[in-house]
């Protein structure tokens, strides 16, 4: 089996283990002995929780990819040319701090789904 196939398998498998992890967990009477304990809240929608964790999820698929192209691109350009690593490796690590916020802000989106 090739890795780009072991790759794709791997990474369904986990993408279908997250997915439907809370649906295996949930306590069927949970949500009605927690309705009649608690004051009358404001109404969740399910589908926010499923939009927050997609969304937390491919951006985390997308930062991830995007690093690592990005520290294999710096990397064969240091290999290289070794004398470039102070001009590559400065503007590497902002990139991958760019790159990490870009995650850090899906979270933000994914926790506002959820809570507004």
């Amino acid at each position: 089996m090739s890795l780009k196939k072991f790759s794709l398998i791997a990474t369904s498998a986990m993408i279908f283990v997250v997915a439907f992890a809370a649906c295996a967990f949930a306590d069927p009477e949970a949500p009605a002995a927690a309705a009649a304990a608690a004051a009358p809240a404001a109404e969740v929608n399910p589908m926010h929780f499923l939009a927050a964790g997609l969304s937390i999820g491919l951006a985390a698929l997308g930062c991830g990819i995007g690093q690592g192209r990005a520290a294999a691109g710096a990397l064969e350009g240091i290999s290289r040319n070794p004398s470039a690593y102070d001009k590559i490796f400065t503007p590497m690590i902002i990139a991958l701090a760019l790159i990490e916020s870009l995650s850090i802000y899906a979270l933000l989106v994914s926790l506002l789904a959820i809570f507004a």
